[in-house]
């Protein structure tokens, strides 16, 4: 007998972040089709948070780098077509997913309108969206739930938080980050300071983070998160003080973690600080530490985190967002975003839900 399970797959392959923006519109799937097949196309950067993920069925994944040879991928292909899909969907929207959306087995193949490099000419149903794809004022997650309001027939209205499900974090992880943490002092709470992104435009001033160590040290644990690549930007941080043991005043966590520990380490946070950036959705999405963020050259409304948890900075300035990676008004740097965000409203945010008194 033949299964008549409805089949669905989701097209999202890249990158961290709008793999979690991703997630809310998996779970509300889930919720539309309890006993559908679900399963996720993904690629390897990305795929900590949707393998082993309660929501998700099967995952493939590509490497990134093999996206640009087709013999690298051409198993993966082989094996995603083995099943024919009653709906496929793109949320991402570019030439490479929607190669992949022509290439699977799928009689309904969607995504919204607005799609980039052409990709719409490999969907047979596209949805007219809301939005364009880039509005600075509209979030991607509202974006992506905009296609389960259309396959319920119904109008996208933003009436509820987004529900992120992630995958359960393995004991030896959680022995491992409790080793990372064995410092900490567990009568204070903890501040996660997440300082490094990807693109220079979007990081903040070394010195506030330099401030953020001097004022809460005493009264809070202090972690720093990054990579390995991050430590000499991370020194930098600390030459902005004049204190020479501001380095054996926090956690050093730089290149310590992978994903799915740095999960952890938010978990076992209270307040996390941090940019826009991969590490900044993660927190959101583990739904436990107050996640503030502090966004310059990228528009807040549409990627920041939101909901009660939560609380957005950004520059008060005209040319915000510009999305720019070099600065094409003010000499090639950031210094009018980074100088119009008020570090002492950031400082009585932290100390708000810290619930512990500083000295401005």
């Amino acid at each position: 007998m033949k299964d008549k399970k409805l089949k669905i797959l989701i097209i999202r392959l890249s990158a961290i972040g709008d793999t979690i923006h991703t997630l809310p519109m998996a779970y509300e799937l889930r919720k539309l089709y309890p006993d559908a097949q679900i399963d996720w196309l993904v690629e390897n950067k990305a795929k900590h948070f949707v393998e082993n993920n309660p929501l998700i069925d099967n995952v493939y994944v590509v490497d990134r780098m093999s996206l640009k040879t087709f013999s690298k991928i051409e198993a993966v292909v082989e094996k995603i077509r083995e099943t024919v899909y009653d709906i496929a969907i793109d949320t991402q929207q570019l030439f490479k997913s929607g190669a992949f959306l022509h290439m699977v087995r799928a009689k309904r193949k969607i995504m919204l309108s607005g799609g980039r490099e052409f990709s719409f000419i490999f969907a047979n149903e596209i949805i007219k969206a809301k939005h364009k794809l880039f509005d600075p004022n509209y979030h991607v997650v509202n974006r992506n739930l905009e296609i389960v309001s259309y396959l319920k027939g119904e109008n996208y209205e933003q009436n509820h938080k987004p529900v992120f499900v992630l995958p359960d974090i393995p004991d030896e992880v959680k022995i491992k980050v409790d080793n990372l943490l064995k410092n900490k002092d567990n009568s204070k709470k903890t501040i996660v300071l997440s300082p490094f992104t990807t693109w220079d435009a979007k990081h903040f001033n070394d010195d506030f983070f330099s401030e953020v160590i001097l004022k809460f040290k005493d009264r809070a644990n202090i972690v720093i998160t990054g990579t390995d690549d991050d430590s000499e930007h991370l020194d930098e941080i600390f030459n902005c003080s004049n204190d020479e043991n501001i380095s054996n005043e926090v956690i050093n966590l730089c290149g310590k973690t992978d994903l799915m520990e740095l999960k952890e380490v938010f978990n076992q946070s209270d307040v996390v600080v941090s940019l826009d950036s991969g590490s900044t959705q993660i927190a959101w999405a583990t739904q436990k530490p107050f996640v503030i963020s502090i966004f310059t050259s990228t528009s807040a409304k549409r990627t920041a985190p939101f909901g009660d948890n939560t609380k957005v900075f950004y520059p008060d300035i005209s040319c915000y967002p510009c999305h720019q990676k070099v600065c094409k008004r003010h000499n090639r740097n950031y210094e009018l975003c980074k100088k119009s965000i008020d570090y002492d409203e950031i400082f009585c945010e932290i100390e708000k839900q810290l619930n512990i008194p500083i000295t401005i």
